[in-house]
């Protein structure tokens, strides 16, 4: 058969050859693929060819036998080799050095074939669009490929280019709309969600997808390409519960392999994964074969970093990962309460403040804190002498503009004095003095924006009020000469409210 005739005789705005006189559809798709795959040089009109035959040859034809189930079969095998064939024309470049990456020099030629790609794919599921079985079948064997395609090239990365994301988006809204998907998760996890059984193409491709991804997504293999590790994260964090517990085997150790990598993107990455999986995966499945220790010990290593970023994504984590793992340190107990996984938390989130001085780990540090502590409620007695030291330490340091160190420490100041009050009549002579320097110095403070400075004075007034109700102490001592009126307001105000 000779394809080169063939294409010209079904080039678009000529009249096509006739099914009858056309070989079977199995073998042209085998000969596309062999051609696609020995051609070495350009390819883009070969593939502008097949983009023609799926566009303007006879439907029937494309489709081929409808009787017997091998024959079926054998033309849902020609279509996916076929169609792996013309994705691989526009296959990235390998990384040659492990956890390596390459420039957009390296990706020059990717954009343009993969907009070529794109358009030839999209013929394809144009073809397939709310057919019956048949239709169906082919449609669901080709999604997983055109959707790992589609989602490689239409993010914004070194390898793509505004046409070929225009392209990649558009080849993903016809494959929605060929199968009835209402969107990509949808597409991925089909009517699970609505609790029914999908048939047809409302069933989902995540299985199909994973199967394409998994050969890629080992130790060994992941930092090949680039797009690999991407492709994934976004198939992660389109599935919710409860279709995500099915295939938490497969989806968690690539998850482990990117939050344990060295480069800060590729961490921070495999931490949002663990996270999207600890939040819709039920907690039973994670205390499975201790799948939430292993996500536990793996975040807990996070804590010993001087990354920002890495810190606040891992310490969000593992406030929701600690309700899997244990009871809440507030919750109502018959019997004395053991120190557990919390406790170990919070003793290494204080202790981490107390000796740190770079700004934005103050400041990621100050911002979690007041989960935790209203977590722990009064069992946060424990930590009491170190919160005292980290509290006098960040309300004695300024952190401007927007005074982040200190707002949040006052508003952990106020939840850990709500729940734990009767330990706090003996920390008066240390938090009072504080406290006070902290209105005098924002009422001194010319620098400080307007708003921030009356939020300082409003959360530091709240917390001596709250100390003046647990231990009342006279404020008439204190030296009117070196307080602004507005302080004396604050502080007449507090004993007002006290009296009532």
């Amino acid at each position: 058969m000779d394809l080169s005739s063939l294409l010209d005789d079904l080039r678009l705005g000529e009249k096509p050859r006739p099914s009858s006189s056309l070989p079977p559809i199995t073998s042209l798709l085998g000969l596309v693929q062999q051609r696609l795959i020995d051609q070495t040089s350009d390819a883009s009109s070969l593939v502008a060819g097949v983009a023609q035959i799926f566009q303007t040859s006879d439907r029937q034809w494309l489709l081929g036998p409808a009787s017997d189930q091998e024959p079926r079969a054998q033309l849902e095998a020609a279509y996916s080799s076929a169609v792996c064939a013309l994705i691989g024309r526009a296959a990235l470049p390998p990384c040659d050095d492990v956890g390596g990456t390459l420039s957009p020099e390296d990706y020059r030629h990717v954009p343009a074939i993969a907009a070529q790609v794109c358009a030839a794919l999209q013929a394809l599921v144009g073809r397939l669009e709310a057919g019956g079985g048949a239709e169906k079948g082919l449609l669901l064997t080709v999604a997983p490929h055109v959707c790992v395609f589609a989602v490689t090239h239409f993010q914004e990365k070194a390898w793509s280019s505004s046409s070929s994301r225009k392209a990649a988006q558009s080849l993903q809204g016809a494959l929605l709309k060929a199968g009835c998907w209402t969107d990509s998760a949808h597409l991925l996890m089909g009517d699970v969600q609505l609790g029914k059984e999908g048939a047809g193409p409302t069933s989902g491709i995540l299985g199909g997808v994973l199967d394409l991804l998994q050969p890629h997504l080992t130790r060994s293999s992941w930092q090949r390409c680039e797009a690999t590790k991407w492709v994934f994260a976004w198939t992660l964090l389109q599935v919710t519960r409860p279709a995500l517990a099915p295939h938490l085997p497969r989806m968690l150790p690539p998850a482990l392999l990117l939050s344990d990598h060295y480069h800060l993107h590729n961490c921070m990455l495999g931490v949002r994964c663990l996270h999207h999986i600890v939040l819709h995966t039920p907690a039973s499945e994670l205390r499975q074969y201790n799948r939430g220790d292993v996500i536990y010990e793996a975040l807990m290593k996070h804590l010993y970093t001087s990354e920002a970023d890495v810190i606040q994504v891992a310490l969000a984590c593992l406030l929701d990962l600690l309700l899997v793992l244990e009871k809440p340190p507030s919750a109502p107990s018959t019997s004395r309460r053991t120190p557990g996984r919390h406790d170990d938390v919070l003793r290494l989130l204080l202790t981490r403040m107390e000796a740190e001085h770079k700004v934005a780990l103050r400041r990621v540090y100050a911002s979690m804190l007041p989960a935790y502590l209203d977590r722990m409620g009064v069992a946060s007695c424990r930590h009491l002498r170190r919160l005292d030291r980290v509290c006098v330490g960040y309300l004695e340091v300024s952190d401007p503009p927007d005074e982040t160190c200190r707002l949040k420490v006052l508003e952990g100041l106020h939840i850990v004095m709500t729940a734990a009050w009767p330990r706090f009549a003996c920390r008066v002579k240390v938090l009072l003095p504080c406290l006070l320097r902290l209105l005098v110095d924002t009422s001194c403070d010319t620098h400080l924006q307007h708003a921030v400075s009356r939020q300082l004075t409003a959360a530091a007034t709240r917390c001596i009020a709250l100390l003046h109700a647990i231990a009342p102490f006279d404020l008439q001592q204190v030296d009117s000469s070196c307080c602004s009126p507005e302080v004396l307001s604050c502080l007449a105000t507090v004993t007002m409210t006290t009296e009532r």
